[in-house]
């Protein structure tokens, strides 16, 4: 398994590969028991949460798992979201210190490693959620914060008020969904992949040393479904499959290389609650595309270069 620096720190060395748990409920407490052994067997030592995955029963079965495991909780990474609430979006103080503590509680843990934002909060006050963050270093119960799903200037008003760090970001990025490369591909230039959606997020990010999560990495589309062996998507699959077969890999391995291969040294986050399939993308992490092979199949998921 291949290793980044989260947020550009040193200290925090995170698989470049990420579980996450949103479908942990389709497991008995065995099974994800299991499951968390052998991604961690498999090198993968980061664990995603939010805390309206399955209503919170997703972090009250991981808890479970974990305590039921030979896992030591200090030597993995665990990190947790909120600030959706049924209807609306809260950023407030009181809200976000709630949610810290239910989330604990669920995990049955002391502490969160990273605790991230769930999605932009247009009724925000960046001052509210500093307070809320300095409480929360203050008392332990979290140690590193960051976002989802936010552009640059968003995250530059938070900054305006926070005293740590936004080390993460949470964005859909994967070979479907490829906004944020193709508007730098297409700078200057009229079409619809030259249309920014999101602030030039991706150069932002590394600039500022924040590692982009790449959610629903193998999704098309608004979760319309998987890209790799549908139909729908002959060319780009024939040319997964013939890398996979290159490499001795699947494709959901090459499909994952492919991310890891930017340079902004993303995490990508799965959503399998498969061990074989941990292990096809444990197998295949440290396989690094050709620059020709990563544009290959950028170019066979029906991207244009201009």
């Amino acid at each position: 398994m291949e290793y980044i620096n989260l947020g550009g720190n040193e200290e925090l060395k995170v698989s470049q590969v990420a579980l996450g748990c949103m479908r942990m409920t389709s497991l008995s407490q065995n099974e994800a028991t299991s499951l968390l052994e052998t991604t961690v067997n498999e090198g993968i030592n980061f664990f995603d949460h939010a805390d309206i995955y399955g209503a919170g029963e997703c972090e009250v079965l991981f808890g479970k798992a974990l305590n039921d495991s030979s896992i030591k909780r200090e030597d993995i990474f665990i990190q947790s979201k909120c600030g959706i609430r049924q209807g609306m979006f809260d950023f407030s103080k009181e809200h976000i210190l709630s949610s810290v503590d239910g989330i604990l509680q669920r995990l049955d843990i002391d502490y969160l490693d990273v605790l991230a934002l769930h999605r932009p909060d247009t009724l925000v006050e960046p001052e509210e959620v500093a307070a809320a963050f300095d409480q929360l270093e203050k008392t332990g119960k979290v140690r590193h914060f960051g976002v989802s799903n936010q552009k640059p200037m968003q995250i530059e008003l938070l900054k305006k008020s926070l005293n740590q760090p936004l080390l993460v970001n949470q964005l859909q990025f994967g070979i479907m969904a490829t906004g944020m490369v193709d508007q730098g591909i297409h700078v200057n230039m009229k079409d619809d992949a030259s249309v920014d959606h999101d602030g030039s997020i991706l150069d932002y990010s590394r600039l500022h040393d924040m590692t982009i999560q790449a959610w629903s990495p193998y999704q098309y589309g608004f979760f319309e479904g998987v890209f790799l062996g549908n139909e729908k998507f002959p060319e780009l699959n024939a040319t997964i499959d013939t890398l996979a077969e290159k490499y001795n890999v699947t494709n959901t391995g090459i499909a994952t290389a492919w991310i890891s291969r930017h340079p902004a040294n993303m995490q990508t986050i799965l959503g399998t609650m498969k061990e074989s399939r941990i292990k096809e993308v444990a197998k295949a992490s440290d396989i690094v595309l050709t620059r020709q092979e990563w544009y290959e199949i950028y170019r066979a998921a029906g991207n244009i270069l201009p």
